[in-house]
């Protein structure tokens, strides 16, 4: 295929005094179902391979196809990677949105729009380009199959040529997309270049909105939050997961069922690992349970509705002492509530998860990288304290694109924690099941299959001694309950610590979690702007560290920020530091998008009288 070597549209960014380079936001609006996402990922991945900073975020309809969809492409010179809450470049393919749609952009901003459309009443204050989609797409002539899904890399081309997208970078983007195959990568490229010749010839620049080189990205990754998770399970030594298809956690199973066959074989070639799409979640916990017994490093993901059925075997792993993973990947509810949208809304509701007096181990994600070392070290962490261990990301992380530093090779070795061989039995006295021998509350285990008298595969979830014997006695019940409560406080002080920004005499606080630190740290560098300095703590483990209660106790007042609409988080620190509750200030906004750091910003100085 022969190239034309494209030469600009009038204006360049050292001949433009107003020039705004690699900072913007950019939407474009689709309809489900159109097969944009191929040229979506062409975009995205393009600016990233030159460079720049960026993160991609995808508003998708829940149900049918042909309802209105948008992905956010970010672009930011200072590395920002939140979601922000201007609109500076529209690409408007959905007749349905287009008014709304242009109501979002910027003064000055640019729109980009098949010339088929009709328009809307048209902004005086907006840059148009209209776009012969149609034309082109006859021009090249494509598959009649593949017209429809390839129309949307015109706009690819236009837009490249008229910001300054390489288009050796668009390729390189689709030969990732396709994996290589030639084939496909020639079809798009085609109407890439085409589009791209078009915007040449025909559409004078009259914005100021450009892409230069850059070299930011450099050693980084492009991914999302759930393939970050099951590369970390896989490189934690995964063996048995069981499933049931749910938005926003199915592609975590099926990330596992693309690598395991790659990356999990015995010297033999033989698979070292079950996967299970179970005909439901309770069913898919059932399993999880019970591999997790058997000896195997279990896990399921899920998200909040799957939780509600997975309840019962969660208290019994709890009870039974049975080490298991379960991934929720939250989104919008009550019920069904808003499956594509994201939240932060299960805490309370999985810290005490089943009844009587339960509490569970929690992991909060706050990055790919901690995606996947949380993803290896869960199961560390759940064989270690013999109980479940959640993860709790979101939909903003887990499904969301997210630039990330390389991931690091587990260099430890796994914790299999306090589990006895035959030869260890050999050398005691007496085994029980339930015994607290060490005076940290985690009793040792055996796996069944282990060749020896004294080994002990029966477990229990109703009352019992600490021999695992049938027991309703009273005394043997607070036994047991105190002697798992010495547990989780010995977990408190092994979990991952928060990290810690502090500044110098910085009066008040700001604490976050999981998906809302890039807009948190976006919002300091605006605060220091205008004049308030703030230190921030991001959690990353329930139940809090001792260094957690401390930040609090060195403030005046500390903003809680969080996705939900009850402050969950802020309601478990004011139970964990009563003394303090009054030095916890709620700030949570849950409307299903990912925070912004001009909200927090602008709720933070309100709240400071500023």
């Amino acid at each position: 295929m022969t190239e034309k070597v494209l030469t600009g549209v009038n204006l360049s960014p050292q001949d433009d005094p107003e020039a705004i380079i690699n900072d913007f936001s950019m939407v474009v609006a689709t309809v489900n179902g159109s097969g944009s996402q191929t040229s979506n990922m062409a975009l995205i991945r393009s600016l990233f391979r030159m460079g720049i900073p960026i993160s991609g975020k995808n508003l998708f309809p829940s149900n049918i196809q042909g309802l209105p969809t948008w992905f956010t492409i970010r672009a930011s010179k200072d590395g920002y990677t939140a979601r922000r809450e201007t609109v500076e470049i529209l690409i408007a393919m959905n007749q349905a949105t287009f008014n709304e749609d242009l109501e979002g952009l910027v003064e000055g901003g640019i729109c980009f729009y098949p010339d088929h459309i009709a328009m809307p009443e048209v902004r005086d204050d907006v840059i148009f380009y209209p776009m012969p989609v149609k034309e082109i797409i006859k021009a090249n002539n494509p598959p009649r199959e593949l017209r429809e899904y390839m129309s949307n890399m015109v706009y690819v081309g236009v837009v490249a040529q008229m910001i300054g997208i390489k288009l050796e970078a668009i390729r390189d983007a689709l030969d990732t997309h396709f994996r290589g195959k030639e084939k496909p990568i020639e079809l798009n490229m085609a109407i890439v270049v085409a589009a791209a010749n078009w915007a040449s010839e025909n559409l004078v620049k009259q914005d100021h909105y450009y892409v230069e080189l850059d070299n930011q990205t450099k050693d980084y990754i492009l991914l999302d939050g759930n393939t970050a998770g099951a590369f970390g399970a896989i490189y934690g030594g995964i063996s048995f997961t069981a499933w049931y298809p749910i938005t926003p956690a199915s592609s975590l199973p099926e990330a596992l069922q693309g690598h395991l066959p790659r990356l999990r074989k015995d010297k033999e070639g033989k698979q070292t690992y079950a996967i299970i799409q179970a005909e439901d979640e309770l069913a898919a916990a059932g399993m999880t349970v019970g591999a997790g017994w058997a000896g195997a490093r279990s896990m399921t993901s899920t998200s909040g509705p799957g939780i509600s059925l997975m309840s019962e075997f969660v208290g019994l792993a709890f009870y039974a002492e049975i080490p298991i993973v379960i991934w929720d990947v939250q989104r919008m509810g009550p019920s069904t509530g808003l499956p594509t949208r994201t939240s932060q809304g299960d805490l309370l509701f999985i810290r005490f998860l089943g009844h009587g007096d339960t509490q569970q181990l929690m992991l909060l994600p706050g990055n790919m990288e901690e995606c996947f070392e949380f993803g290896w070290r869960a199961f560390d962490f759940a064989e270690r304290f013999q109980t479940p261990i959640f993860i709790l990301s979101d939909l903003d992380l887990g499904m969301n694109l997210w630039m990330s530093k390389q991931f690091k090779y587990p260099d430890e070795p796994m914790d299999r924690g306090k589990v006895l061989t035959a030869d260890e039995l050999d050398q005691i006295e007496e085994f029980a099941r339930y015994r607290d021998v060490d005076g940290d509350g985690i009793p040792y285990r055996t796996l069944p299959g282990t060749d020896h008298p004294k080994a002990a595969f029966f477990t229990r979830g109703t009352g019992h001694d600490d021999a695992a014997v049938y027991s309703e006695s009273p005394e043997h019940y607070v036994e047991n309950m105190e002697r798992i409560a010495r547990k989780f406080e010995t977990a408190r002080g092994v979990l991952p610590k928060p990290i810690i920004h502090m500044q110098k005499r910085a009066s008040v606080g700001l604490i976050g979690f999981g998906s809302t630190n890039p807009a948190i740290l976006e919002a300091i560098d605006r605060l220091k702007d205008s004049g308030l300095v703030v230190d921030y703590m991001r959690l990353r483990a329930i139940p809090f560290s001792e260094e957690v209660l401390d930040f609090i106790r060195k403030h005046d007042r500390s903003y809680v920020i969080e996705m939900n609409t009850d402050g969950q988080i802020y309601q478990l620190l004011q139970l964990a530091l009563p003394e303090c509750a009054t030095q916890l200030k709620k700030l949570n906004l849950n409307n299903g998008l990912p925070l912004s750091a001009r909200w927090i910003t602008e709720s933070v100085l309100a709240q400071e009288g500023k």
